[in-house]
């Protein structure tokens, strides 16, 4: 079976050293053909050497950072999955990145779980995307149990929850009977899929709200999924019993009492 190949662009030699393991030791199919300090360099790898299945890209690096880095690979190589490290701190440029077809964006420091969780949901959509290539055969009748479909559909989820998504479309995505992935979702993952993708969008709108309390409730709201500000309101309101702005309120509140 052909490798998945992998582009690391990391300026910390520590982290690229250990996001380079952590990748080889996920999977025997994840293959990095490069591990590099700048952005400059991956452009210049793939123009003369190959074009990856997946870059993995930090934002801050010297000569060119990871959103030029991605932004000119969308350009050139729009097929390439792109992934990018950032802190909380780095949110705005994370938000230009998604604009990109970013998949994801994995917090500093980069949790082994994390990493590996998203790489197998990543591994199902590009062989399954190879399988279309070569025959019609549908994801469902590959060696797949019905646990790592939901695992991988789950991580899809991760990846895409900011985006109108629903049912269908991830059934269509992982070429699976849509009630039959509702049935098989709501029993290993505990919940249905529409429930998980609002837990999603809601435990990132709190933690907006509580780290970066510069944005406002549009903002948020647009961040996870919701760009309309009153409908984002109100499925807070019933995920939290409060509104957004009652939220930032009380955050502002604790913070002030814990002051003094």
């Amino acid at each position: 079976m052909n490798p998945i190949t992998i582009i690391v662009a990391e300026d910390e030699p520590l982290l690229r050293k250990t996001l380079v393991s952590q990748i080889q030791n996920t999977d025997e199919l994840f293959q990095v053909i490069c591990a590099s300090n700048n952005g400059e360099s991956v452009l210049q790898f793939m123009k003369n050497t190959q074009v990856p299945d997946i870059i993995i890209t930090d934002i801050h690096m010297p000569v060119l950072d990871g959103i030029e880095l991605i932004n000119t690979v969308e350009k050139i190589y729009p097929s390439v999955k792109k992934i990018i490290i950032s802190g909380y701190s780095e949110f705005e440029y994370a938000r230009q990145a998604l604009k990109m077809n970013v998949i994801d964006y994995l917090l500093k420091p980069v949790k082994k779980k994390d990493l590996e969780g998203l790489l197998s949901g990543l591994k199902i959509q590009i062989e399954s995307k190879r399988s279309d290539l070569r025959s019609p055969t549908p994801l469902s009748k590959k060696q797949y149990s019905p646990e790592e479909t939901v695992k991988s559909v789950a991580e899809f989820i991760k990846s895409n929850y900011y985006r109108e998504i629903s049912l269908e479309d991830i059934a269509r995505q992982f070429n699976i009977n849509a009630p039959h992935l509702s049935k098989i979702f709501l029993k290993f993952a505990g919940e249905s899929p529409s429930k998980y993708i609002m837990s999603l969008r809601m435990n990132e709108a709190k933690h907006l709200l509580s780290l970066k309390k510069e944005l406002t409730v549009k903002e948020v709201g647009e961040a996870v999924g919701y760009p309309d500000p009153f409908y984002f309101s109100r499925i807070f309101k019933q995920f939290t019993g409060m509104t957004p702005t009652e939220y930032k309120s009380r955050l502002a509140n604790e913070t002030d009492e814990n002051r003094t």
